[in-house]
């Protein structure tokens, strides 16, 4: 098993005060209850262009000794949903790969709770994931495949023989393969985000997606994951991969949907959660019972990391 230290957390932010408020939560939820992972490099990613973070968020960030990375994209690009998030996932990936055994991408919009033990991959295995939280355009394992996922599996150039029965995360609909993009744990060297950026670049204007797009903003909106999940079917067998249990990457903000056996009783059961803009939280975070301490914490942290 890999030594701690060779762990790399690694996220993206925004110029702009939710996003850069979402990374902060994250970043500190690390240092704060990542256990003997809390002091491992943290690199947080921000495009080049446009406005530039806040001094605010640059001299926390320093506080907390996470290194800020800026990355290039055209801004074009970068305006169709999540493409800047994989290029910054490939960047990260092609500086991870001579100086970590395990990269740790996450969405900003989450929260550690406990140490991620199971972060530490074992040896044989070199992609830690969880399901997609809700199937949404998912495909269900048991009805013919559609033209959108047959139309991705061409071009990801998926073995027919690599499709398993996968359970989303909280509407517990069993899918062909749909891995959740915002929490992924890898070793560099295979190359997954690379090929995902080129996949992704190469395909997403696709004339074939064009009219699922007009037709339904969420073809857009998860394309890539979808490229993603025909990505990792290509490049990994099935003892390559490890799912990581259910209290990773917990949806608070599904909580009241979640409709199967692993809801958790309280929040103290969780170690990684996400959520969608913690603005937002009050609204639902007290319907969840237990977490004091990390309600308390998280209070005073959303207070601190608005910006005057």
């Amino acid at each position: 098993m890999s030594n701690k230290s060779n762990i790399v957390f690694t996220t993206v932010a925004y110029p702009i005060e939710w996003s850069e408020a979402n990374a902060l939560l994250l970043i500190e939820s690390i240092r704060s209850f990542g256990g003997g992972l809390s002091r491992s490099p943290i690199w947080c990613f921000v495009p080049d262009f446009g406005p530039k973070p806040s001094k605010a968020f640059k001299e926390k960030m320093a506080v907390l000794n996470a290194e800020l990375i800026s990355f290039e994209i055209e801004r074009d690009i970068a305006r169709f949903f999540f493409a800047a998030d994989i290029r910054a996932a490939a960047l990260a990936e092609s500086m991870a790969v001579s100086r970590t055994d395990i990269l740790v991408w996450l969405s900003s919009n989450t929260i550690i709770l406990k140490e991620p033990g199971d972060f530490l991959l074992a040896d044989d295995r070199d992609l830690g994931y969880r399901p997609v939280h809700h199937t949404n355009i998912g495909s269900i394992y048991d009805e013919p495949i559609d033209a959108f996922w047959s139309s991705v599996y061409e071009h990801c150039e998926v073995p027919e023989d690599r499709i398993f029965p996968m359970k989303t995360h909280v509407d517990n609909n069993i899918t062909r393969p749909y891995f959740n993009a915002g929490m992924l744990v890898l070793r560099p060297q295979r190359g997954l985000f690379s090929a995902w950026r080129d996949k992704f670049f190469r395909v997403y204007r696709a004339p074939e997606y064009a009219e699922l797009y007009e037709n339904d903003e969420r073809y857009a909106i998860f394309i890539h994951q979808a490229l993603l999940s025909g990505i990792i079917l290509s490049n990994f067998g099935p003892d390559e991969i490890q799912e990581l249990p259910p209290n990773y990457n917990y949806p608070l903000h599904l909580y009241k949907e979640d409709v199967t056996s692993h809801r958790p009783l309280s929040i103290d059961e969780l170690i990684i959660v996400r959520h969608e803009g913690f603005n937002r939280i009050p609204e639902w975070i007290d319907k969840i019972p237990g977490g004091e301490q990390f309600k308390h914490w998280f209070a005073d942290r959303r207070k601190s990391n608005q910006r005057k």
